[in-house]
């Protein structure tokens, strides 16, 4: 709560007392007023305050400034004592961006004619602050890492800011003429030199890692730094560099505590000359130092990708305007290829009908092919399904699979149905080596088992390539090969027809009748059915989305939209006369 002034000649018993409540810092200035300023933190909802005195006036202050977010400051005066800056710091930064509380950093003169906060444009902690010999102007070392490095006049306006850095520490030359900006403590050791007097001018970069002190020569023109214990119990020891960047000692401790120039006075000491191009000769203990350091190679420099070392690329990443490979989309197992990447080629659209005759996409079929079956037809659905498999998930498009592979088994089946023992479909004999039997057992009683023979497929298409067509709008001829308008089939050898061993030689057995087949082509159905097979077509799509919803599966919005106009679709079928 007070501040004690002694004099040098009697210790005993202080000369003078500064009562201040609450004071916790203070700190003197070396003017002949001998000013003295002295802070006290914030206390019970009041803002800390930074009041300077002259001594001995202790009755009322000469100047004060007061501030929020200050637990503990640094007092810095100049040489002159004509100015302090205030550097107040927080424990705890409430705005979480930094471990180490918040800075703020304050302005104010000796005689009350000027107070400012000193506005900083880098965001960030403030590493260091030091004052120029002359009093005339100040350093910042402050910002989150690259540091920012900024002069300022005795007004707090910037001067000069040096380039951005991993920097926390500032220091001036005695003369004011050279300024260190460096990085210590956990950060490289790496110092640069300005030369204040010549634009500011970087003089040279010394690397001093592991140093926990740094200070110029009283000359101005050497660098003393020091790796000291208990920071490092290890490489302990003392280097002196020139202002020019080169080494001119290096001694080695086991244990070294501390190390400090000589105090003189830079009255004696004068800077003449250039001292960076005056350079001496350095001691032995350097240029054996010197001797043992491996020249640094050339750094590897930073990783670039393949892509970005300017090779070419290869053709798999270019896109196909480019040059490259032409885009193929990965199929699913079990699904055809497709023809251009982009959507199932025709072939693998159609579906084959057991026991029915092909329709060709030319051949009264229209441009859709067998998709212009009518509604509810085998074909029609195959066709419409195929377009639905691309929408299926693995478990439902192995389903599907096996209900297809089930409906073409009794489909087959059933046309297996239509031939009789013996005789082909249109009745005929079936001619020797043909019904399944070998040669030595042709004259053996047949068993009540199924025959081997198969009746052949109808097919609208001769054995030359040419295609039999029947007149428009009836269903289309059946053919076999080498068949005769009479039944019979002709004997391989080109001999007499070949005659049913169970009928008279003279007389032959009746045709069976075969089925009729018809296709219909999208041309011969009405307007009307045409809308109801596209509405048909909606409704068994709106159906394979509700069973994909109900097992779980996440829909697009316009697929819940589709299923919303179930209601909609069926009130058109009702109005067109459909009825399921």
């Amino acid at each position: 709560n007070e501040v004690q002034f002694y004099e040098a000649t009697n210790l005993a018993q202080p000369w003078n007392r500064l009562r201040v409540e609450g004071a916790t810092d203070f700190a003197l200035a070396g003017n002949e007023k001998h000013s003295v300023a002295v802070f006290t933190p914030e206390r019970k909802g009041q803002p800390a305050s930074v009041k300077v005195f002259n001594v001995p006036h202790f009755n009322t202050p000469v100047s004060q400034k007061t501030f929020f977010k200050g637990d503990k400051v640094q007092l810095k005066w100049n040489n002159q004592g004509t100015s302090l800056i205030v550097l107040a710091q927080t424990d705890v930064d409430k705005s979480n961006k930094s471990y180490y509380g918040e800075t703020t950093m304050y302005i104010l003169s000796a005689n009350g004619g000027f107070d400012s906060r000193i506005q900083l444009d880098k965001e960030g902690p403030i590493h260091d602050v030091s004052w120029s010999p002359n009093s005339k102007e100040f350093g910042v070392v402050y910002g989150y890492m690259p540091a920012k490095t900024t002069i300022f006049n005795a007004r707090a306006i910037p001067q000069h800011s040096f380039n951005l850095g991993p920097r926390n520490t500032i220091i001036f030359s005695p003369h004011g003429r050279f300024v260190i900006v460096a990085g210590f403590g956990n950060l490289a050791g790496t110092m640069d030199i300005y030369d204040l007097e010549k634009n500011y001018d970087k003089v040279a970069t010394i690397e001093a890692s592991n140093s926990s002190i740094c200070e110029w020569s009283p000359d101005g023109r050497h660098i003393l730094t020091a790796t000291t214990s208990p920071r490092l119990r290890v490489d302990n020891g003392i280097k002196i560099w020139h202002v020019g960047g080169g080494l001119m000692y290096k001694e080695d401790f086991q244990e070294l505590y501390h190390v400090v120039w000589r105090p003189l006075s830079t009255t004696h000491l004068p800077l003449t000359g250039d001292p960076v191009k005056e350079v001496p000769i350095p001691h032995a203990s350097a240029k054996d130092y010197l001797a043992t350091v491996k020249t640094p190679s050339k750094p590897a420099g930073a990783y670039r990708p393949p892509g970005a070392r300017g090779q070419a690329t290869p053709l798999s990443f270019k896109r196909e305007d480019e040059g490259g490979a032409a885009f193929v989309r990965e199929m699913m197992s079990g699904k055809a290829p497709e023809s251009n990447g982009f959507g199932p080629s025709a072939a693998s659209r159609r579906r084959a009908v057991p026991g029915a005759e092909k329709v060709d996409g030319g051949a009264g079929a229209g441009a859709g092919g067998d998709r212009g079956a009518a509604p509810g037809s085998a074909a029609a659905a195959n066709a419409q399904a195929a377009d639905g498999d691309e929408n299926l998930s693995k478990a439902a498009l192995k389903n599907k699979k096996k209900r297809e592979a089930k409906k073409a088994k009794e489909a087959e089946a059933k046309s297996q149905g239509l031939t009789v023992d013996g005789e082909g479909m249109n009745g005929n004999a079936t001619p020797a080596g043909q019904n399944g039997r070998s040669p030595e057992r042709k004259d053996r009683p047949r068993s009540r088992s199924k025959s081997n023979y198969e009746a052949p497929r109808p097919s609208s298409r001769r054995r030359d390539g040419s295609r039999q067509r029947g007149p428009p709008g009836g269903p289309p001829a059946l053919h076999t090969n080498n068949t005769q308008a009479s039944g019979n089939k002709k004997a391989p050898g080109g001999g007499p027809p070949a005659q049913n061993k169970s009928s008279a030689p003279a007389a032959q057995a009746p045709p069976a009748q075969a089925p009729e087949l018809t296709v219909t082509s999208p041309g011969n159905g009405t307007s009307e059915e045409k809308k109801i097979r596209s509405l048909l077509k909606k409704l068994r799509a709106i159906d394979d989305l509700k069973m994909r919803q109900a097992g779980g599966e996440k829909l697009e919005g316009t697929q819940v939209l589709k299923i919303g106009t179930e209601e909609q679709v069926r009130k058109e079928l009702g109005g067109l006369g459909y009825s399921e």
